[in-house]
């Protein structure tokens, strides 16, 4: 299996339509229009042109030439600037194959040779176990757990936090 991260385009628009409407949504921020429309794909291609490699790096993840999910590592801002948030989806068909962990190691990687910042964090609700195991394994420390943080469809969860620092790398 080949997995390569690959920087979005506008070439690109069909194949995030698909993934943003196909992708489970169990787990994933409620940011993320549903449907996921065309003028969605192209407003959110034009904020990656504008932003990725600059303060951000956006990546498609691309397994045996097919897009099977996205992963992204955005700022913080203010006192925590130096902190940067890593988020991921996969497409269901994928899940369970080390896809995810890998793309997180190699974006990672980017992300602190690339970007101005020390450390990277990600939030997983609690009972997204395979998620916690993906930053585990890429060399996430658990930090905390923060109480009935997320309400999403009528469910209250925990969020997980994570963290890795570029002396970890």
């Amino acid at each position: 299996m080949d997995i390569e991260l690959k920087k979005w385009d506008e070439s690109m628009k069909d194949d995030l339509m698909r993934l943003c409407n196909s992708v489970d949504r169990t787990y994933l921020s409620e940011r993320i229009p549903d449907p996921y429309t065309e003028a969605d794909a192209e407003w959110w291609l034009g904020m990656v042109a504008e932003h990725d490699g600059k303060d951000s790096i956006y990546r498609a993840i691309v397994v045996d030439g097919k897009v099977a999910g996205t992963i992204s590592i955005e700022p913080k801002a203010d006192v925590m600037r130096k902190d940067a948030e890593l988020g991921y989806f996969l497409l269901t068909e994928y899940w369970l194959q080390g896809i995810m962990t890998e793309a997180t190691k190699q974006i990672c990687k980017i992300a602190f040779d690339e970007l101005d910042i020390i450390r990277i964090s990600s939030m997983v609700y609690s009972p997204n176990i395979a998620s916690q195991r993906v930053l585990e394994k890429s060399g996430f420390a658990h930090e905390g757990r923060q109480r009935n943080a997320i309400y999403k469809d009528g469910n209250i969860w925990d969020a997980v936090l994570f963290g890795k620092l570029k002396e970890e790398q």
